[in-house]
């Protein structure tokens, strides 16, 4: 992919964070793992910048923000504790074998885990156990027999319309993205044949809505760029699962890739429109206090967000 000369400097300046450059040569200069470049900016991953921070702020015993290490105290207050923590961590690419990381996802799974295999404080739920599951994958956590039942979990609570929701419902809701986004995490070898199956019927239902439509309004911050996502979902999160899934070329996807296109600043780089939780639906309540978490500021150029809406346009051909 040709960066234009402004755009390349400014994702891989000095002052770049190294999680970003290691996106940028990897996902959109076709880097390979041993490339010179990839591997500096790889080792640089925990040592400086935005994952560095967070793991300087962790409690001895592996967690962060709270004095106990309870699966209520790992997920709760919102979005600063270990579950939100190493969702990011995971994001960044942070090396699974960084004391600090294997500590806190050895805690998040011994407490998460219930009787009944699923994965949580609140056992049961959609968002919680796709979140697990997608940051355990990109640990490489796979193999571990708590997650190989998270897994078949998701695949078994997928809805009849091919869609999840993390609440009662006989239908699926575009909000519920995390068990879609779980499999995409995977890698291809190791989906099974039920796995592939939940993958194509959980695509028709977002490709059947355009990524967009769910209900009779428009939902204003669907539409709003994001990040952390925690559990929230805008289009970027849903076109960014599809196309790592392999429906690029879906052409139900144009609309929702010409907005993308459509939202790139004169220099070509994307903002970040807001914090989670960005919520207008008056029936969603945050139990607790809450604590916003960003990486960058609200309103103004994200190196994240280009690399990530730049990465869903290559795949796209564009």
């Amino acid at each position: 992919m040709a960066l234009p000369r402004g755009l390349r400097n400014w994702l891989l300046g000095p002052d770049s964070d190294p999680s970003v450059r290691v996106r940028v040569f990897r996902d959109l200069l076709n880097g390979s793992a041993d490339d010179s470049e990839v591997v500096r900016a790889q080792k640089e991953i925990g040592r400086k910048g935005w994952a560095a921070k967070i793991l300087r702020e962790q409690h001895p015993q592996g967690q962060w923000a709270t004095p106990g290490t309870s699966a209520f105290e790992l997920y709760w207050p919102k979005y600063i504790t270990t579950n939100w923590r190493l969702l990011v961590l995971s994001d960044l690419g942070v090396n699974p074998k960084h004391p600090g990381v294997a500590k806190a996802v050895e805690l998040l799974l011994r407490r998460f885990s219930g009787p009944g295999g699923e994965l949580g404080p609140r056992r049961g739920e959609v968002c919680i156990m796709g979140n697990a599951v997608r940051m355990m994958a990109k640990f490489g956590k796979l193999e571990d027999p708590r997650m190989r039942y998270a897994v078949d979990w998701l695949v078994r609570h997928q809805k009849q319309d091919g869609g999840w929701h993390c609440f009662r419902s006989r239908t699926g809701t575009l909000d519920c993205w995390e068990a879609l986004a779980a499999f995409a995490a995977m890698p291809a070898s190791t989906r099974t044949p039920p796995i592939q199956r939940a993958i194509e019927r959980g695509a028709e239902f977002y490709l059947e809505r355009g990524l967009l439509r769910d209900g009779p309004t428009r939902y204003a911050p669907w539409y709003r760029l994001h990040y952390p996502v925690h559990y929230f979902y805008d289009y970027l999160v849903g076109l960014d699962v599809l196309t790592s899934l392999g429906y690029a070329d879906e052409p139900r996807l144009r609309p929702a890739l010409r907005r993308l296109d459509g939202r790139r600043n004169r220099d070509g780089s994307w903002n970040l429109d807001a914090l989670q939780p960005d919520s207008e639906d008056p029936a969603y309540r945050i139990r607790g206090p809450f604590y916003p978490f960003g990486l960058e500021a609200p309103g103004h150029p994200s190196r994240w967000i280009t690399t990530t809406a730049l990465a869903v346009l290559k795949r796209a051909g564009r």
